[in-house]
């Protein structure tokens, strides 16, 4: 059998004992995306796949530093961190190619859990979705850096002088991709094993970068291949002596590395609901609700695309990051990029996500947000043509210019909450506050060199 053909309990007990496997690994993804695991022995496993089992709700709990959030919304040291009840998904079964014969099943958070679980509040705008006669396909964009570095030179040199896989500016370069060919071969056929496929890999300008665009799928399936692509690129990249990483910008000299999001709605047929051959550009007016609502909501959801103290560094002028929430059709300088094209094709690319995004969390922001544009039928703005650096936007369209002021947008929005739930709210806000209070209590580096002696 094979693992992709895992849909019963019944086969995931069948595969197992057909590999003859007395573990499995377990997965699940947390606030910030960060895949938590553990191995499981046979007989455990067998035992949790029908009632699930009990996970430390610490996971819901601390950032990507394993440290305690200091507020509480969902877990804390008043409630003493018990378990959480946590299911495994049966038909996320996947091979790991790296490891002999070793099975990965994903875990979802349930019960009280589920509110603020991230692949919950997909599941939840999913079901909006459904409600409103619709199914939604995504696809992730990633954009990396790659380095001939290890997990320990670079706290060795400090995060400074690191060498990049490659030099230089050379976007698109069939050069550099001939000659690192064997890593780029051993990425895309690791995710095809996987089943989160690349539908194209190549360099983009910038010393050591690629851009990986995952062929789309339903969007829980397409969070997924996105989440596990994140975590699978990083392990590979150690594993030949690399490192890989996604943040929204790691230097200053070089564009940000974005995380784009295609959307798609299909109506209980299987017809586009995006694409009517009637109107400029084929866009039906579903779509371009579907777009007011995304371009009204982005300001108070922001926090949900752009989740660290880092995205905010990418959201500049000329860096092929939109300032603003702005749309365009085909216009690469906006936040929403409308793409017309045949039935098949017609889409939106959410454009302000960030590699550093967690894509469960950010598909159900763009994703939502869309879903009540069309339900209030909320018209958008005139699409910029041009460049969208020169348009002058209203104060309502600005976006946050700090994680903080981002966490603080979501928290007071009713359609945040509307959408997602209170408690994923009111939690995800508290945990985005700790980052921002987390590096207000740093000394960087600029701070040192701009003050230390002069002031």
């Amino acid at each position: 059998m094979e693992a992709r053909d895992v849909k019963t309990i019944e086969d995931a007990k069948a595969i197992v004992e057909e590999r003859g496997l007395d573990y499995v690994k377990v997965g699940i993804f947390d606030v910030d995306g960060i895949m938590r695991g553990k191995y499981l022995n046979k007989s455990k496993f067998f035992s949790i796949l029908d009632k699930g089992f009990g996970f430390c709700d610490v996971v819901l709990g601390w950032d990507v530093d394993d440290k305690l959030y200091d507020k509480e919304s969902y877990t804390g040291w008043k409630s003493g961190y018990p378990d959480a009840q946590v299911v495994p998904v049966i038909d996320s079964c996947r091979d790991l190619p790296m490891e002999d014969n070793m099975l990965l099943f994903l875990l979802e958070f349930a019960d009280r859990a589920e509110g603020v679980c991230p692949r919950g509040v997909l599941r939840r705008v999913l079901a909006k979705a459904a409600d409103m006669g619709y199914t939604a396909t995504a696809a992730c964009e990633y954009e990396f850096f790659v380095f001939k570095e290890t997990p320990k030179s670079v706290r060795e040199k400090n995060y400074k002088d690191l060498e990049t896989l490659t030099p230089g500016n050379f976007g698109y370069s069939m050069l550099r991709a001939s000659v690192e060919s064997e890593f780029y071969e051993q990425l895309l056929e690791l995710c095809t094993r996987m089943d989160m496929p690349i539908e194209g890999l190549h360099t983009e300008t910038g010393p050591g970068v690629l851009e990986a665009a995952l062929e789309y799928d339903e969007a829980l399936a397409a969070a997924d291949k996105g989440a596990l692509f994140k975590t699978f690129t990083k392990v590979l990249a150690q594993k030949n002596e690399l490192m890989a990483t996604f943040m929204a910008k790691w230097s200053p000299d070089y564009p940000g590395q974005s995380g784009h999001i295609h959307l798609s709605l299909a109506n209980k047929e299987g017809g586009s609901v995006f694409h009517d051959p009637g109107k400029p550009d084929n866009m039906s007016d579903a779509m371009r609700h579907f777009i007011g609502g995304q371009q009204a909501l982005m300001p108070q959801v922001l926090a949900m695309v752009s989740p660290t103290i880092n995205s905010y560094t990418r959201l500049i002028p000329g860096f092929w990051a939109p300032t603003d929430a702005s749309w365009g059709m085909d216009n690469r300088t906006c936040a929403l990029r409308a793409i017309p094209g045949d039935p098949n094709s017609q889409r939106v690319e959410y454009r302000i996500s960030a590699a550093d995004m967690n894509p469960y969390i950010a598909i159900a922001a763009a994703l939502g947000s869309g879903l009540w544009g069309i339900e209030n039928k909320i018209e958008p703005t005139d699409g910029i043509v041009g460049s969208a650096y020169e348009v002058e936007f209203p104060e309502h369209l600005a976006l946050p210019r700090t994680l903080g002021d981002a966490a603080e947008a979501l928290r007071k929005s009713e359609a945040a909450r509307e959408l997602f739930g209170d408690a994923f709210v009111d939690h995800y806000a508290i945990t985005r506050d700790w980052e921002e209070r987390e590096f207000r209590r740093a000394i960087t580096d600029w701070e040192m060199q701009r003050y230390f002696e002069i002031i």
